[in-house]
């Protein structure tokens, strides 16, 4: 299913999606007797910052971002990393304005529970096509004939996945505090999965890490994942590992789980939307139609990924890769920042 193919290559060509010129929107400007300059940078002297959280991996997409509020001539503050729950609230407290990682369904109890609508504007969607779900090394599962984290309940089919030594599977699952952890918590119990399964928890990047070594050592892993991210460049679904469906809709939102073709991983598709504080959106016409227009390829983030997974992880490595985004989709760049000027005047 193309939600869960890995991505291969950042993509090289882009098409413009929105109408006039740069050049166009100046000239509207100067006859309605306005600086062409003001027009351009509309931001001019706004202090701007933006978040993202501790996954390295979710820096590419908020460096874009960022980017583009320069463009239009905002103060833009160096990005921070900080956990989701004391993002949304910071936003909520317009001590910092926005972030592009929200995770929609995943994080709208947080999204909710931190001020949802009243403090919050999210309308675009950045990222879209995001799966998440269970998997475990392809050559146990058609060992074994296992498709579904069900079978785990048989206490046979679980030991070959206890790394601990207490006779149970060892599932590589979600840092604490993230939403994923409600999910999978969820189904644990739901599914009644405890007595053959443990929760294994900690930094994501360092738990999945040592998942990928028992792999390539020929052991079985069972692990969680989602993408955009680099673990499905390594373990690739179909090829190395594949999916695990769940027997039915369990989720803590109650969302229905159940993809259009019958398949059921347990987890909403979900999307990267942008996130911005309610007062800074309405006071700031340019950078609201920014966050609601720009959109980007899952795939491009995926390559990206891979490239830090491979070593290319520094700030200059990142603002490097945004670079090359720009330049290989120079037309869809702009037309985000035609869009936020035009909503200006």
């Amino acid at each position: 299913m193309k939600f869960f193919k890995a991505a291969a290559a950042l993509p090289l060509l882009a098409t413009a999606l929105w109408g006039c010129s740069e050049q166009t929107a100046e000239k509207t400007a100067e006859a309605a007797g306005q600086p062409a300059a003001a027009a351009a940078q509309p931001g001019d002297g706004v202090v701007v910052k933006g978040f993202h959280s501790p996954i390295a991996e979710e820096k590419f997409q908020s460096v874009l971002i960022n980017r583009a509020l320069a463009e239009l001539g905002y103060d833009v503050q160096p990005l921070q990393e900080v956990e989701y729950g004391a993002g949304y609230s910071a936003i909520a407290q317009n001590d910092i304005q926005w972030m592009a990682v929200s995770w929609d369904p995943l994080h709208n109890a947080t999204y909710k529970n931190s001020g949802g609508d009243e403090k919050f504007v999210k309308k675009g969607y950045y990222i879209t096509g995001a799966a998440q779900g269970y998997l475990m090394d392809k050559a146990t599962a058609e060992k074994y004939k296992i498709d579904s984290i069900d079978d785990l309940k048989d206490p046979e089919i679980a030991r070959l996945f206890d790394v601990s030594g207490d006779g149970k599977a060892d599932l590589t699952g979600c840092q604490p505090g993230w939403g994923c952890e409600k999910v999978i918590n969820h189904q644990l119990d739901a599914f009644e999965l405890r007595d053959t399964v443990n929760h294994v928890q900690g930094s994501y990047a360092a738990i999945i890490s040592d998942t990928i070594t028992r792999y390539k050592a020929g052991e079985p892993i069972l692990y969680y994942t989602w993408t955009p991210y680099w673990v499905s460049g390594v373990l690739v679904p179909g090829q190395d590992v594949v999916w695990l469906e769940v027997p039915r809709s369990e989720h803590p939102q109650g969302i229905d789980t159940r993809l259009p073709n019958g398949k059921n991983y347990g987890f909403s598709v979900n999307s990267e939307r942008i996130v911005a504080n309610r007062s800074f959106a309405e006071a700031n016409p340019a950078a609201a139609k920014l966050f609601e227009v720009a959109t980007l390829d899952i795939n491009a983030v995926s390559a990206q990924n891979k490239l830090v997974a491979d070593g290319e992880n520094t700030e200059a490595d990142i603002q490097r890769h945004a670079d090359n985004w720009i330049k290989n989709n120079q037309q869809a760049f702009d037309s985000w920042l035609q869009q936020a000027r035009a909503a200006a005047q």
